[in-house]
């Protein structure tokens, strides 16, 4: 999905102009606490939030003054083609800055902004400013085939060169013969810096296949089919499908190559369709007298080319009078597992951010969502308490097998500790086993890493997995109590720096103390335990104490338990303790000076 701009509004005197941004463009209200009265969603730092929506790669609008939206977004600048547009607003609602230039239209944001509020664009982009328009920036519905060639085309207009349009007039650019040549067609042309190319994606690709069939087979037979249709490949709006192969290696791979979704039909909406090359044979396999030519004409339009075929794939191709600009079907069904780390935002990852800012629904534990702030804003949300974790799962693969979108949201790491394994495990059920079903197996999955509370407590420390560790949960609800003792005496006897997850709870106390117990047997009393709570929130708390000083009544659910090895030491800086645990160097630089010497 298409991820929408948000507005940002810091103080009551913009507020008014905010609002009126927001609904011009369609686009959530976030607001400064304490500052703005009313708001979709609130934040406590400008600079953090504005930075944390554009590493998720959402447009932002800013009804602020523009040095606060530069020193937000300026650390994470890198690709002017990849990130998203940040405008500025003048809080009386007179100027509009698009901050980063014109690239992935923020100069027509900027122009919906002005249009919407009565303002003024103040676009500085040379094409935009000479002519009017961006030629890397094609209306809805049209791609540039080649926008390597862009900024030189743009060089030579702006140098006197002149434009001549063949074709369509996407632009509404006068044509006055001159040397920069602006081609629509759906043909495949040459390009070149001077000739710029666009191709009106009008054409809906419908696949077909056996079951995993090489995609290098399919993208041969596709490539023969525009081929001899004297279409573009760029030319090309979606591929199309029945729903029973969205999980087809050769069909994902084919949209991913065109850049464009991959869209799925039931066989029910494709039986609907009057295929010209009906199979009886497809009939009893799928439930419907023709896949590709039936999803091809399931996207609008008719055939250009009828059902050709491979011995594994099957190919047609439909067109519409205008580019397709609203998708048909539905979309292959995502389920991004993300950790969102201790829950401090600096500490999340883009790329978790991304994921979150593309989801249409949020799944998890609802103290996790609340975590996320005005990221989580607008979005379906569906909270689950503790302990229901199967069924907090189960709900997100099935919400993500009737196609949305769906992100699960974890605290620190999802593979560690977290609902990862349970979501693998439940897709590796078979049906006696209480799996899922069978749409939510042909679903995307995706894992995203976060800062796991182990890493944030070692860094809190300082650097006490510099050597061997390992984590062992002390929750005896999952794993049994005789596996939990055995791996607490294997762990001891490694001499490994160990990290406690679950290490008490209301009704279980016992287990900590016995693993201390255990542990005593194998090092120093004096060996290094830090007690860290709540890490990277407000409430963070960090203690340290000795092993044969760990008292269990200091833990609660919230603290993870830290425990050095016999080599880990506690030193005693100007900022405070800190852990660590040697890795060896000074033996290492000890030999190579007595080798030296020896020489």
């Amino acid at each position: 999905m298409a991820v929408k701009p948000v507005v940002l509004v810091l103080n009551t005197s913009g507020e008014a102009v905010a609002r009126a941004v927001a609904e011009a463009i369609g686009a959530a209200l976030h607001g400064r606490e304490g500052r703005v009265a009313h708001a979709d969603a609130f934040f406590a730092n400008a600079l953090d939030h504005a930075r944390d929506l554009f590493a998720a790669g959402v447009p932002v609008v800013g009804v602020c003054a523009s040095g606060i939206l530069i020193r937000a977004v300026a650390p994470l600048l890198s690709d002017k083609r990849a990130e998203p547009p940040v405008v500025s607003v003048s809080d009386d609602g007179s100027v509009v800055v698009p901050l980063l230039g014109g690239h992935r239209g923020a100069n027509r944001l900027a122009r919906e902004i002005a249009q919407g509020v009565g303002a003024v664009a103040a676009v500085t982009t040379a094409g935009d400013v000479a002519l009017g328009v961006a030629l890397d920036e094609p209306p809805l519905g049209y791609r540039l085939d080649n926008p390597q060639d862009a900024k030189a085309a743009m060089a030579a207009l702006l140098s006197g060169a002149g434009v001549s349009v063949t074709g369509e007039n996407v632009f509404g650019i006068e044509d006055s013969g001159g040397a920069v040549e602006l081609v629509v067609s759906e043909a495949p042309e040459d390009a070149s810096e001077t000739r710029l190319v666009y191709r009106p994606q009008r054409y809906a690709l419908g696949l077909g296949c056996a079951r995993n069939a090489d995609p290098e087979e399919m993208w041969a037979l596709v490539c023969e089919t525009l081929d001899k249709a004297g279409i573009a490949p760029a030319a090309v709006g979606c591929v199309a499908s029945i729903d029973l192969k969205a999980d087809e290696p050769a069909m994902n791979t084919v949209a991913r190559r065109l850049g464009v979704p991959l869209r799925l039909f039931s066989a029910a909406e494709l039986e609907s369709q009057p295929v010209p090359n009906p199979s009886e044979v497809v009939f009893a396999e799928v439930g419907c007298h023709g896949v590709c030519e039936g999803a091809a004409l399931a996207c609008g339009g008719a055939l250009v080319a009828q059902k050709a075929k491979t011995a594994n794939c099957t190919c047609a191709l439909s067109r519409v009078e205008e580019p397709i600009t609203e998708l048909p079907g539905r979309a292959r069904g995502r389920l991004s597992v993300v950790g969102i780390g201790p829950g401090q935002a600096a500490w999340r990852t883009p790329e978790v951010s991304r994921l979150i800012a593309e989801a249409e629904e949020l799944v998890g534990y609802g103290l996790y969502i609340d975590l996320l702030g005005p990221l989580a804003a607008g979005k379906t949300r569906s909270d689950f308490p503790l302990g229901g974790e199967e069924a907090r799962c189960r709900y997100a693969l099935e919400r993500a097998a009737e196609g949305r979108n769906v992100a699960l949201v974890c605290s620190g790491d999802a593979g560690i500790y977290a609902m990862a394994a349970l979501v693998f495990e439940l897709l590796d059920r078979g049906p006696d086993e209480h799996g899922v079903s069978a749409a939510a197996h042909r679903i995307e999955v995706i894992c995203s890493p976060g800062i796991s509370a182990l890493q944030g407590a070692a860094a809190r420390a300082g650097a006490p997995l510099g050597h061997d560790f390992c984590t062992i949960s002390l929750s005896d609800l999952l794993t049994p109590r005789d596996d939990i003792l055995r791996r607490l005496k294997a762990a001891a006897e490694g001499d490994f720096v160990i990290a406690f997850y679950n290490p008490v709870s209301k009704t279980r106390r016992t287990l900590l103390a016995e693993a201390r117990d255990i542990l005593l047997q194998h090092r120093p009393a004096d060996t290094p335990v830090m007690l860290a709570s709540s890490l990277g929130r407000a409430e963070e708390r960090v203690r340290y104490r000795r092993l044969d000083q760990l008292d269990v009544d200091e833990v609660d659910m919230l603290t993870l338990v830290l425990v050095g090895s016999s080599n880990s030491r506690l030193a005693q800086l100007g900022e405070g303790p800190r852990m660590f645990t040697p890795r060896g160097y000074a033996r290492k630089i000890d030999g190579d000076l007595a080798a030296k010497a020896g020489q």
